[in-house]
């Protein structure tokens, strides 16, 4: 079975750091893309950064110089360091990736099932 697993959530005060993680398990050959969503109370679920295989990175513009994504190909995880956190960067915070299951030999989007980001004083 394959799944992805978050961590590294919390409560930080404005202004602070903190950075998530994402580790992809199970059987699968590939794993193509990598990305963070995010979803606030009331709102819908928002692009926040993806990375491709090869380390191209996409950023929402509301994080663009305070937040970095990257990966670790070996470990088949993706990290979100997160800079000059902002009360509105509150929200649950979602992991996927394109992996190809060694069941299915073809690509599919999964999802984690979510780490709580709380930045308040």
């Amino acid at each position: 079975q394959v799944q992805l697993v978050e961590s590294g959530g919390g409560l930080v005060q404005p202004g602070g750091s903190l950075r998530l993680s994402c580790a992809a398990s199970g059987s699968f050959f590939s794993i193509n893309a990598m990305g963070w969503y995010r979803q606030a109370p009331g709102k819908q679920r928002e692009l926040v950064a993806t990375i491709g295989r090869g380390a191209t990175t996409n950023y929402a513009d509301s994080v663009k110089g305070r937040f970095t994504i990257s990966r670790d190909n070996a470990k088949n995880t993706v990290y979100l360091q997160m800079n000059s956190l902002k009360p509105e960067d509150t929200a649950v915070y979602y992991c996927n990736a394109d992996l190809m299951p060694i069941t299915t030999m073809r690509y599919s989007t999964y999802w984690g099932q979510g780490t709580q980001l709380t930045v308040s004083s």
